[in-house]
């Protein structure tokens, strides 16, 4: 089915137009939701103000917690799960509205970024029914210098496309805590070590021990993220690492951060 049969997404939640190109949506969500594959006419950021959700395009899988966002293009297929209750807060950009301001090009693929704290009060203030024309194109303004200025997420998960190299990432996203030896994942592909080797290369820009610990470490995040009380010694523990230091140093080499630091900012 090529990209204009597919189905464009009706948008649910309150949904306020600017007047100007760009409108914004609030939605709820609870734990155990699955938005399937879709897409929508219209670019989007995507903020969960509270909460975690994972976010599926064809190129990868990103984890965004509290203080990431994802910028989706138009027509860009997408599958949203919520792992944490989320309140989420969308802005929908008009492709005029980003022609107008010259954004297409700077903004033509997906990407997750760090939400800073003028990035995040901006959208929470587009969302407070203050009803200002100018204000609001001021803080829409804002929001999107700013997400140019944002760093790209280390939570990203690329996916490999060749058929023996996907399935055996699939085997590893469906038990990421385990120990996956190449050999044993090559022979259950079809392909021999070296060539699976080669195609997580290629395919990924990564190495297959480099991205079997990047996906250890967004699972590991996903747990750190959504369940209330865990500790980072059971997540050490649960993920198969030897102690708390050699998975602090493990998670740091993904993220650039300890478990502590990640999570003090959740």
């Amino acid at each position: 089915m090529n990209i204009a049969e597919k189905p464009i997404a009706a948008i649910r939640g309150r949904r306020t137009s600017t007047g100007d190109g760009v409108h914004l949506i609030a939605n709820h969500y609870k734990k155990g939701v699955r938005l399937d594959t879709h897409m929508h006419r219209e670019a989007q950021l995507v903020y969960a103000a509270k909460g975690t959700m994972q976010v599926t395009t064809p190129r990868g899988r990103w984890l965004v917690p509290p203080d990431r966002a994802v910028w989706v293009p138009a027509r860009l297929e997408h599958a949203i799960d919520v792992l944490a209750d989320i309140d989420m807060r969308t802005l929908y950009f008009d492709l005029k509205w980003l022609g107008r301001k010259k954004l297409l090009s700077s903004l033509d693929s997906e990407f997750v970024v760090r939400v800073s704290g003028l990035l995040h009060e901006s959208i929470l203030a587009l969302f407070d029914e203050r009803n200002d024309a100018e204000r609001t194109a001021l803080l829409i303004r804002l929001a999107v210098l700013e997400l140019h200025r944002a760093e790209d997420s280390a939570t990203f998960i690329p996916l490999p496309q060749e058929p023996r190299c996907r399935r055996a990432a699939e085997i590893v996203l469906g038990d990421p805590a385990s120990s996956h030896e190449i050999e044993t994942l090559a022979r259950k592909v079809g392909a021999s070590a070296r060539t699976l080797s080669r195609l997580f290369s290629s395919e990924t820009q990564l190495s297959f021990k480099s991205w079997c610990q990047r996906a250890r470490i967004a699972a590991a995040i996903e747990k750190l993220s959504t369940k209330a009380g865990v500790s980072v010694k059971q997540i050490a523990r649960e993920f198969g690492y030897a102690s708390v230091p050699a998975f602090s140093h493990a998670f740091r080499q993904v993220t650039g951060k300890t478990p502590t630091e990640f999570t003090d900012r959740q």
